[in-house]
């Protein structure tokens, strides 16, 4: 497997430290996940749905959270038109309160730009579901490890939305998608971060706990 080369980790490194080896992946990565050719991405979009598959989880009933790929993240397009009669695919809401909630989506459905430009559902609030309403919530990433930590925008909203998961294993079931390139082995977490359950790539299934 290839993925970034991040150099040894320093275990003194201090937190102003730790914050600027984050920026430094993330832009790294945002550049190399833009870079992608579009077939590149296409058969991404296909082969994803094999490894999102054999997830234990995704066999369950309920409703499935993606996400709209936006710069260079991998698809789920394919995955969305493949879901079974007893699957429903949401999207996330931004709320006011730097949270997300989800809601129903099909193509031709209405959408609205959020505060960043990125597609939503337009729906009133009350259509809305909280996380804990999901089964299984697919979750965009610009880095992993194979013990479930994830690097993301720096926004926080997904820590924010799933914190009830730092109490207890329950649903929904945390599947990071990226691309295989984007494995970080220095990778560690902070006291806020909630752990993936499990990462697909194109290329396999990693199960983190």
């Amino acid at each position: 497997m290839q993925f970034l080369n991040t150099g040894p980790f320093d275990t003194s490194e201090t937190a102003s430290d730790a914050a600027g080896r984050k920026r430094a992946w993330r832009q790294t990565l945002r550049q190399r996940r833009q870079s992608l050719p579009a077939a590149e991405r296409i058969a991404a979009a296909e082969a994803i749905v094999a490894r999102v598959s054999a997830f234990p989880a995704f066999a369950q009933p309920g409703y499935v959270a993606g996400y709209w790929a936006t710069g260079g993240e991998l698809p789920l397009h394919v995955l969305q038109l493949r879901l079974r009669a007893d699957q429903v695919w949401c999207l996330p809401c931004i709320q006011d309160d730097n949270t997300l909630k989800f809601a129903p989506w099909r193509p031709g459905d209405p959408l609205v730009a959020n505060r960043y430009g990125i597609p939503e559902p337009d729906v009133v609030l009350s259509s809305q579901l909280d996380a804990h309403a999901l089964s299984i919530l697919l979750v965009p990433l610009l880095g992993f490890s194979r013990d479930g930590h994830r690097l993301g925008m720096g926004g926080g909203y997904y820590d924010r939305s799933l914190a009830f998961r730092q109490q207890a294993a329950a649903p929904p079931w945390l599947l990071g998608i990226g691309y295989a390139f984007q494995e970080l082995p220095d990778l560690t977490g902070e006291d806020w971060d909630v752990g993936l359950d499990a990462v697909a790539t194109p290329d396999e299934l990693v199960i983190c706990r």
